[in-house]
């Protein structure tokens, strides 16, 4: 395939591409290939994974729209378009294509796009707590310990099974538990996008931003003990 024919046909108008193209030195305004010697140019270090596939910095996307629009770019840098040409070009694609299949990757699981995003946004927000609350942890530590007598006990026995029963209880309070926190962190996801569709810069609009993110990291960091006990519940119990 003929990339001066992709990029004629296709204008990607994202911020993947340095400022000045690394073959003729010319001005490059945010495509994947130069206007003037049509060479594909590397994805920005500085360019975040919701730019690099499209996508404003939301945490409701539609994930028909992002697999399409995945599929779309990695087209572009298919190892089959690049054999003819230089080893430059062809790092270049590969180092492209890798990006877009992480940013891909990331940003098609709600909770993996919400930690990313707290990574890129996050950085200034203060006195985020990443243990969980008293009442969590108190119960995450007995339920290890019923977890521990079950697995030193006979479980074929009448108290093994008693243990097994206890447990079980135990998995399905956390399923539930696990469930609301998902609820709760979809409401915020939409309180999220709404603030940043109001494209306000004011010092209210700060301190909701703040908000937002600190409660999200908060209830995804509860989460995340959540489902690693909920893990070692499975695989113990099945």
């Amino acid at each position: 395939m003929d990339h001066s024919h992709t990029h004629s046909t296709g204008r990607r108008e994202l911020q993947m591409a340095r400022s000045m193209c690394w073959h003729c030195q010319s001005e490059v305004s945010g495509e994947y290939f130069c206007e003037r010697c049509v060479k594909v140019q590397p994805v920005s270090k500085e360019a975040d994974y919701f730019t690099c596939l499209g996508f404003p910095r939301r945490l409701t996307i539609d994930p028909q729209k992002l697999e399409a629009k995945f599929y779309e770019l990695s087209r572009a840098f298919h190892p089959d378009f690049y054999q003819n040409k230089s080893e430059t070009e062809q790092a270049i694609s590969l180092s492209n294509a890798a990006t877009l299949n992480t940013a891909y990757r990331t940003l098609r699981d709600p909770i993996h796009r919400a930690e990313y995003l707290l990574a890129i946004e996050a950085g200034a927000v203060k006195e985020i707590r990443t243990s969980p609350p008293a009442d969590l942890f108190e119960e995450i530590l007995e339920l290890q310990e019923t977890l521990e007598q079950y697995r030193a006990s006979d479980q074929s026995s009448e108290a093994g099974q008693q243990l097994r029963g206890q447990l079980q209880k135990e998995q399905h309070a956390l399923e539930q538990r696990k469930q609301e926190m998902e609820t709760q962190l979809q409401q915020l996801f939409v309180e999220w996008d709404a603030l940043q569709d109001r494209g306000e810069a004011t010092s209210q609009t700060r301190a909701e931003r703040d908000r937002l993110l600190k409660s999200m990291r908060e209830i995804l960091s509860n989460r995340t003990y959540v489902k690693n006990i909920l893990d070692d519940l499975v695989t113990t119990i099945g």
